[in-house]
This record gives C-alpha cells, sequence and structure tokens, in this order.
C-alpha cells in the first residue's frame, strides 16, 4: 500500500518518468553519505627520502662549503654537490689555477666553452688577454690564484642568474677563507656584485678603480677588493683598456706595499 499511496503522490505532481532503477520514498531523511577514507599518511622515512629527492639550496651549499678544512676537500665535495643545476649541462667542473697561499685572488665570472673543456678558468681569448695584464704588472698565474664566482658553465655562455650566484657564493667564500689571501681582484660586474653586495649593486663602472672592502665568510677581517673591468669586456671595448691599466696599476702598488712571504 505505501508504494501505491507513492506512485498516486508522484502522478498528483505531475510524475511521468523515473530517472532511477527504483523509486525513491522522500517523505523520510535521506540516510548520511558515506565517509571517504582518510588517505595514509606517508611515514617518517618516506618524508625523509622525498626531501634528500629536492635541490639542495644555499643553506645546505653553505653547510657543505664549512664543513671542508682543505682545498682538496672542498673540490670533492664540489664536485659531488648536485643542487646546482649548472652541473647537470656543464661538461665539469672549473674549480681553480693558480697558488693554493696566493697574496691575491682573482675572481671572475663564470666558465665559457673552452674552460669548461679544459677544467680550468681563464684560458680563452679572455684567459690569454688576462695573462698579458698580469704580467705587464711583474705577475703570472704561479703567484696569483684564479677562480670564477660559479664554477659551472651556464648554457650558452649566458650570464649567471642571481639564484645561480647565492647558491654558489659558499663555495666562493669557502675557497678564499681557505687560501687567506691579502686581497682580492674582481673582474667584471658578476663578481664585483658577488663580493661586494654592501655597495648596492653598484655597476662596474662605478665600481672600478677604488678599493673597497669584501666581508668573507670565514676570515676574521675584511679583505681589501678591487673591481676592474673583465678580460672578456675589453675584448670587445678597447677604449676601456686604459682605466684597467689603471687599475692594474693600483694593484701592482698595493702589493709592493705587503710584506714578503
Amino acid at each position: 500500500m505505501e508504494l501505491l499511496e507513492a506512485l498516486r503522490l508522484q502522478w498528483e505532481w505531475g510524475a511521468d518518468e523515473a530517472l532511477l532503477d527504483a523509486p525513491q520514498d522522500r517523505r523520510h531523511a535521506a540516510p548520511p553519505p558515506e565517509a571517504v577514507p582518510e588517505p595514509p599518511r606517508p611515514r617518517p622515512a618516506a618524508v625523509a627520502k622525498l626531501v634528500s629527492a629536492l635541490p639542495a639550496g644555499p643553506a645546505e651549499a653553505r653547510q657543505l662549503a664549512e664543513s671542508c678544512h682543505t682545498l682538496a676537500a672542498l673540490e670533492a665535495a664540489m664536485r659531488g654537490f648536485t643542487g646546482c643545476a649548472l652541473r647537470d649541462t656543464a661538461t665539469q667542473l672549473v674549480f681553480a689555477d693558480g697558488a693554493d697561499d696566493a697574496r691575491l685572488i682573482i675572481v671572475g665570472e663564470a666558465p665559457g666553452a673552452e674552460e669548461d673543456r679544459a677544467g680550468k678558468p681563464f684560458v680563452g681569448p679572455a684567459g690569454q688577454l688576462l695573462d698579458r695584464m698580469l704580467a705587464s704588472i711583474g705577475l703570472d698565474r704561479t703567484q696569483v690564484r684564479i677562480i670564477n664566482t660559479v664554477p659551472w658553465r651556464p648554457p650558452g655562455n649566458r650570464t649567471p642568474s642571481e639564484a645561480e650566484i647565492a647558491l654558489c657564493l659558499p663555495f666562493l667564500h669557502r675557497q678564499i677563507a681557505l687560501v687567506a689571501p691579502r686581497g682580492l681582484l674582481a673582474l667584471g660586474a658578476v663578481a664585483a656584485k658577488a663580493l661586494l653586495p654592501a655597495e648596492g649593486g653598484l655597476g662596474i663602472r662605478r665600481l672600478r678603480g677604488t678599493w673597497r672592502e669584501a666581508q668573507i665568510a670565514g676570515l676574521p677581517a675584511a679583505l681589501p677588493c678591487l673591481a676592474t673591468y673583465h678580460p672578456a669586456y675589453l675584448l670587445r671595448t678597447p677604449a676601456a683598456k686604459a682605466e684597467a691599466w689603471r687599475d692594474l696599476l693600483s694593484v701592482k702598488a698595493w702589493l709592493e706595499t705587503l710584506p714578503a712571504h
């Protein structure tokens, strides 16, 4: 009888077709929806594995760099570091060239194609010009140390991004601290801005020619730092060589004030 009453009620309401396989009695409350089971939470081991697969950031690079107490250990750590995407596109790490106890460290931008193949900084045309610049003030590679702000070649020789520079900065600082030089020579805008962040991002034209102080993590005192034009820029802009020559003379005069080893 209840089913007949339900059909009569639907007929009175004008229902002329059924949308469900069985008629529904809407005079009673609908049953509560089925509870959706909560997905299982990942176990701590799975979370740790996921975190370890994420790219390393500047904090991890800094911890790794600070754990190295020799240049050999630092080079090995950098070769095994997988947190920088540039490593995946470069041929190899370009660590450094020159003396382990140099009084002057020369910092460039990033390796080019020639440096990427050779595994040494400044071996292409810009490096040949740098050798002549050093020779003009009585220096050679055995008396200085040459490194780059970023030790892996960016694709297409592009300028390193700010994120890539920040990621590699702990390795740059650590190498400088382990060598413990008396001063720094920054070649180009990238190196100057990385070593002199307190200068507020001044362009190389305004930074060059004046000795400033570079704060290096791991060293007790700031290092004098002179910025000048990158040799690659001088190859493109020969008119700037006169200013670069004055900067080299300033480096020579500064070195002459230092006591001998």
